[in-house]
């Protein structure tokens, strides 16, 4: 018999695996990968950002960052810019183009991620949502003491 906390980290992965699916065919069908769509929300929601900050917020590898910017870049989505106070940094900010496009995809983004965790009550979600920031507590924790 399996254990508990295995069950419940296979359930985590299968229900992330779900959203993943139904919301990658979202960005499919506007020519993004889940990668570029990521730093277009960043930006299309926080604004002007450095690589750095992109890359913090959608939890991404350094890696990866560049090929997802020059290939927004090229499609028009977004300007790289230098920084004013540090040169050696790049602001990324969304053209016209890139919002005009997400004003599209977001909004079909979150009804598809609505649409499935509404299948459990408010209260279930506030308790979910509970659990997940307790356990991101322990992560947090388990940095701090390193």
């Amino acid at each position: 018999m399996e254990k508990t906390e295995l069950k419940i980290f296979i359930g985590m992965s299968r229900a992330l695996n779900k959203i993943n699916r139904a919301t990658n065919k979202v960005y499919t069908k506007y020519g993004l990968t889940s990668g570029q769509f990521a730093v277009l929300e960043a930006l299309y929601h926080k604004g002007d950002l450095s690589v750095g900050d992109v890359q913090d917020k959608i939890l991404s590898t350094s890696g990866t960052i560049p090929v997802i910017v020059k290939n927004l870049e090229k499609e028009g989505f977004l300007e790289r810019r230098n920084d004013e106070i540090d040169k050696r940094r790049f602001i990324l900010h969304i053209t016209q183009k890139g919002r005009e496009l997400m004003d599209i995809v977001y909004p079909e983004n979150e009804a598809i991620i609505i649409s499935i965790i509404s299948i459990w009550s408010k209260e279930e979600q506030e308790q979910i949502l509970s659990y997940l920031k307790k356990l991101r507590g322990i992560e947090d924790e388990r940095n701090d003491k390193k």
